[in-house]
This record gives structure tokens, sequence and C-alpha cells, in this order.
């Protein structure tokens, strides 16, 4: 039996209803812990008009037949459904024992709903993102940040980090190690080697220095390295047409956040799903925010959220096989 932990994400977001509503695809053989309070849960189900029953405990071994759990955070409750201190501190430390869990090895796999970026870091949040969390609570100096939907697979080599601060970057060290990752995790997740176009940084790739000079000096010698070695390694790509003909690729590797994003989001229609490789657990994610502007009104889409529990069902049992 598979124990997934799902975080609840900021409770004044929209995590609490979006795992309400993809509780109908919930398997029969998995035990699944929610990480968040009894109150937030049911006022969401009660919004929603739905029978969303689970039983609390205090340990995801606890655990020992399929159905749905709680694991209860201690923190203050009052005043955590508009965005605030206290709604961070929440999702905060949902996030940080559903991580101590799955890390123990208590857990196959977690679904973190969003943070609220702002409000996480004045609560003292030191990291960029979750991804950046789980990847220095899990020991790794590298994950790989992978947006994935049917129509197009976008890796990212920097995240969230300001975009001036981009080019300091683009490296053959760090560009070599997020193909080596990618490459080999990525084999392990889908069972496929799969074929990478590079994007370049700059306008056309650099158009041979004359635009920019990291397409020479750092992507085409690593592209060459591997390519060298045997894998399907394409690049650097113009940015403004890689995407045209995208099936020719399983994934690109963008240089940088909205490189990478805003075609995914646009082609992916809100059906994305965040992963992260490199962890020795799976984890996935909805590829959107927090959504405060619709919170606690029940009109939250939940496609992006059924499509990451899905898929991380598919990748616990690729990683099985």
């Amino acid at each position: 039996m598979n124990r997934i932990g799902i975080t609840a994400g900021d409770p004044s977001g929209i995590g609490a209803e979006l795992i309400v509503k993809i509780a109908p695809a919930f398997r029969r053989d998995t035990a699944y812990i929610l990480y968040g309070t009894e109150n937030l849960f049911k006022k969401a189900a009660r919004m929603l008009k739905k029978d969303f029953s689970f039983l609390t405990i205090e340990n995801p071994q606890e655990a020992c037949k399929p159905g749905i759990y709680l694991i209860e955070v201690e923190e203050d409750q009052t005043e955590i459904y508009t965005p605030s201190l206290k709604s961070a501190r929440m999702a905060l430390t949902a996030l940080a024992r559903a991580t101590v869990d799955a890390v123990g090895k208590k857990l196959q796999g977690i679904l973190t709903m969003p943070l609220n970026k702002h409000w996480a870091k004045k609560a003292g949040f030191a990291f960029e993102g979750q991804t950046e969390y789980l990847a220095n609570a899990c020991g790794k100096e590298e994950v790989v940040m992978v947006m994935f939907s049917e129509r197009i697979k976008v890796a990212l080599l920097t995240t969230h980090i300001p975009l001036r601060n981009v080019p300091f970057e683009v490296t053959q060290e760090k560009i070599k190690k997020k193909l080596e990752l990618i490459l080999g995790e990525y084999s392990k997740l889908f069972k496929n080697i799969p074929t990478v176009g590079v994007l370049g940084l700059n306008p056309h790739a650099g158009e041979n220095g004359e635009v920019g000079t990291e397409e020479l000096t750092e992507i085409i010698p690593v592209v060459r390295y591997f390519r060298e070695k045997g894998f399907k390694v394409e690049g650097p790509l113009s940015p403004d047409s890689a995407f045209i003909n995208g099936n020719k690729f399983d994934l690109f590797l963008c240089m940088y956040h909205d490189q990478g994003l805003i075609p995914f989001k646009i082609l992916a229609e809100g059906r994305g799903v965040n992963i992260t490789l490199g962890l020795p657990f799976i984890r996935t994610s909805p590829a959107h925010g927090t959504a405060h502007d619709i919170a606690w009104k029940g009109k939250a889409d939940p496609s992006s959220a059924l499509k990451a529990l899905e898929l991380l069902h598919k990748l616990i049992q690729n990683v099985k096989e």
C-alpha cells in the first residue's frame, strides 16, 4: 500500500478546496495523509456541500489501510483565511511536517498545494519556493523543476530569481549538472531517455555572438559534450520559435522562469503539473498559485491538482517497476 502526503498549502488560498474536489479520484489501494487542520478541511467540505471524512492520526505509519487521514498541524487557527503571517505559518508547518515524513520514507510521495511566497518570507521562510526548500531539506545541491503537460514539458535552469541575475547562472557547470540530472531522473521516472531541446538565453540564440555570447561560451560546449556521449540533446534553440515545433522534443531546458512558463501555461491549458526531479521521493504540485481572488468561493478549477495526483501515482508506480 502506498502512502501519499498532501499538504494544504496556504489556508487563505484554494488548496483545501482543491483537495476536497479531487478526493473522488483517490484510489482504494492508497492511504492519503493530509497535512493541515480539521477545521480547514471541514470548512472546505461545508462550502462545497461535500461529504469529506477522515481519521486523525499522529504518524503516517498509523495509516495501516487505505483511506483518508489527517495529521493536524498545531498552529493558531484564528485569522487564517486571509493572507497573513498566521496563514503562512500554518502552510509552512504542514510543508515541514510532510517533508520530514517523506525524507523518513514514511511516504512514497507528496502533493503540495500552493504557498503565498510573500507572506511565507515574512514568516521566516528562507527559500524562493517549495522546490528550493525541498532540495535543501533533502540535502540536494541540484534538483530540477519540470513543468509537465501532455502537450509540452519544460525544465528550468534557474527558477525563482530576479531576471537581472540569470546571465550569471548560465554557466557550463550549471547547465551540465541540470542536464545530467534531467537525463538520469527523467529516464528513471518515465522509462524513456528524453530528447532535450536546450534554449538560448538571448534573442535568436545570440545570433552567433552578435546579440550575446552565452550561447557560444556556455551552452554550445555542453550540448556538444552530451551529443558526443550519444544523448539526444539539441541547441541552443531560438526562444521565439523553439516551441512552434515542440513535438520534436520530450522536454525543453529553459534558461529562466518566464522563458519556459509563459509558453507552458498557454499550451498546458490549466492542466499543467510541477514535478521536482532529484528528490529521494516523488513530488508533484499544481502549476498555479494560491488564487486568493477566488479562494473560499467554490470557483477553483481542480484540473491541475487532479493531473498532479494522477501523475504522482504514475511516477510512484514507475519507480517501483
